[in-house]
C-alpha cells in the first residue's frame, strides 16, 4: 500500500509526463510510458488531459489495464466529439427505402438480394462519396464483402472521394497499411478533404507523426498543420497543436534559412509525394523545375508563414519588460496571476513564447490551464494563438536541447515535477549535467 507522499508523488510525475508527451515523438513517447512504475502509469492515463497520438500510443502497445483506464478517463475527449456521430452510432444504421431504388438502377439489379461483391461497392463509393460520409455509410450498411487490398489498390489507381474514405474509416476494420494507403492520395482538391485525416486521428488509428508521414500532396500536410476555422469537421485546439507538432518536426531541417523555406512554399503546390520526402530533396537541392508552376493560394501560404520560424520579439517597452519580469513572481492567489496573464496577452505585452520561455516553474508553463484558466473542455481557450504560439516554441526548445533522445527527455521527466525554475533553465540544467535544483 503506498504511503499519501508516494502517492502524491506519482501522481505529480503523471501530470508532468502528460505534458512532456504533447511535445515527444512517437517513439520517445513509447519508451517513456513502458518507464513509468505502475501508480504513476495509472495516474497517468486515468486521470490526465492526453494528446489524442498519446491515447493511440497507448492503446496500441499498453495492455488491458491501460485500456480500462483510458476508457474510463473523462479527460480522453474528442474520440469522436460528443455530439458528433461515432462508430457505435454509424453501425446502427439501416439504408433509407428511398436510397435502394437508385442503387438498384445503377447496379442493374436489387442490392439486397446478395452482397456487393467488391467491384461494386467501389462503384458506388466513387459516385456518391463527394457530399460527405453519409451516403456511403449507408451504402456500407448492406451486405458487401470487402477486399481491403482491391479496395487499397483502386484508390492508389483513382482516388475515392473524401466521404467515401471517411465512411471506411468508420466503419470498417482495416488493417493499418490499408488506412494509410486511403489517406495517401493525390485526388483532386474537395471541400472536404481534410476530415479522412481528422477523423483517422480521432478514431486512434493513426498518430500525427503518422499522418505526415503518409498523406499526400505535401501541401495538404502543410494545410492540416494550420487548418483554418472550418464548419465542419475541424481539428480540436489540442489536436490542432499535436498536428502543427508533427508538421514542424518533419520541417526541422528547413532550420532558419529563408531560401529553403521560399523553396518549400514555391514547390509545395505541384508536389505529389508527402511533405518528409519535399523536405528531404528541399534541403538536398535536388528538386527539379516544376513542370506545372502553381501559385501557392492564400491558405497555402498563411500556413507555411505559421509554421515558419518566428519573427524578432517586440520592441523592449517599459511595460513589456515589467510584464516578462511578473511572469517570474508569483501573485497571491492562482486566480490572480490568471488574470494578470491574460490581461497581458490581451494587451498585446506578452505572447505564449514568452510564457514558455518566462513563466517559473517550468510545469506551469508548460500547461495552459495555469496560466489562462481551466476549461471544461480543451477547445474552448479564448487565446489559441497564444496557446499554439506557447506550443510551438516548447516543440522548438525541446527539439534543440533534446532531440529524440528517449534518456534525455526521461531525465527532464524525473526533473520537471521539483524544478523550480524556468523551462529553458530545466533543459540547460538536464543537458549539461550537474545539478538540477532551481531552489535557492
Amino acid at each position: 500500500m503506498p504511503t499519501a507522499e508516494e502517492d502524491r508523488t506519482s501522481r505529480r510525475l503523471a501530470w508532468c509526463v502528460a505534458h512532456l508527451l504533447r511535445h515527444a515523438p512517437d517513439h520517445v513517447v513509447t519508451d517513456m510510458t513502458r518507464r513509468l512504475d505502475g501508480p504513476a502509469l495509472k495516474y497517468l492515463c486515468r486521470d490526465e488531459w492526453l494528446a489524442a497520438s498519446t491515447v493511440t500510443l497507448l492503446l496500441r502497445h499498453g495492455g488491458a489495464t491501460d485500456r480500462t483506464y483510458i476508457a474510463r478517463n473523462p479527460r480522453v475527449v474528442g474520440r469522436p466529439l460528443p455530439g458528433l456521430p461515432g462508430p457505435a452510432r454509424y453501425a446502427r444504421r439501416r439504408t433509407p427505402p428511398e436510397l435502394l431504388p437508385v442503387l438498384q438502377a445503377e447496379l442493374g439489379r436489387d442490392p439486397g438480394e446478395e452482397p456487393l461483391t467488391a467491384a461494386e461497392l467501389i462503384g458506388l463509393l466513387r459516385r456518391h462519396g463527394r457530399r460527405g460520409p453519409r451516403v456511403p455509410l449507408d451504402i456500407l450498411a448492406l451486405r458487401h464483402r470487402p477486399d481491403p487490398e482491391l479496395l487499397l489498390a483502386e484508390h492508389l489507381r483513382r482516388p475515392l472521394p473524401a466521404g467515401s474514405v471517411e465512411a471506411l474509416l468508420l466503419v470498417e476494420g482495416l488493417p493499418p497499411q490499408t488506412v494509410r494507403g486511403l489517406l495517401a492520395t493525390t485526388a483532386a482538391d474537395e471541400r472536404s478533404w481534410h476530415r479522412p485525416a481528422v477523423r483517422a486521428v480521432r478514431m486512434g488509428r493513426v498518430t500525427h507523426e503518422e499522418l505526415v508521414a503518409h498523406v499526400a500532396p505535401a501541401r495538404h500536410t502543410l494545410l492540416l498543420g494550420h487548418l483554418p476555422a472550418l464548419r465542419s469537421l475541424r481539428w480540436t485546439l489540442p489536436e490542432q497543436a499535436g498536428m502543427q507538432t508533427a508538421v514542424m518536426r518533419a520541417l526541422r531541417p528547413l532550420g532558419d534559412d529563408p531560401r529553403l523555406w521560399a523553396e518549400l512554399l514555391r514547390h509545395a503546390p505541384g508536389h505529389p509525394g508527402p511533405l518528409p520526402a519535399l523536405v528531404a530533396a528541399v534541403t538536398d537541392g535536388t528538386l527539379p523545375e516544376p513542370a506545372d508552376v502553381r501559385e501557392p493560394g492564400p491558405e497555402l501560404t498563411r500556413a507555411v508563414r505559421h509554421l515558419a520560424p518566428a519573427a524578432a520579439e517586440p520592441p523592449g517597452e517599459v511595460e513589456r519588460e515589467l510584464a516578462l519580469a511578473s511572469l517570474a513572481v508569483p501573485m497571491d492567489s492562482v486566480e490572480e496571476d490568471i488574470r494578470w496573464v491574460r490581461d497581458c496577452l490581451d494587451r498585446g505585452l506578452l505572447t505564449g513564447i514568452d510564457v514558455i520561455r518566462h513563466k517559473l516553474p517550468a510545469c506551469w508553463a508548460l500547461d495552459e490551464d495555469h496560466w489562462l484558466g481551466e476549461v471544461d473542455h480543451p477547445d474552448r481557450h479564448d487565446h489559441p494563438e497564444a496557446v499554439l504560439a506557447a506550443h510551438a516554441e516548447a516543440d522548438r526548445l525541446f527539439a534543440a536541447a533534446l532531440g529524440e533522445d528517449p534518456d534525455a527527455w526521461w531525465r527532464v521527466a524525473r526533473t520537471l515535477p521539483d524544478f523550480a525554475g524556468t523551462l529553458p533553465h530545466l533543459l540547460l540544467r538536464v543537458t549539461e549535467g550537474g545539478s538540477v535544483s532551481g531552489r535557492s
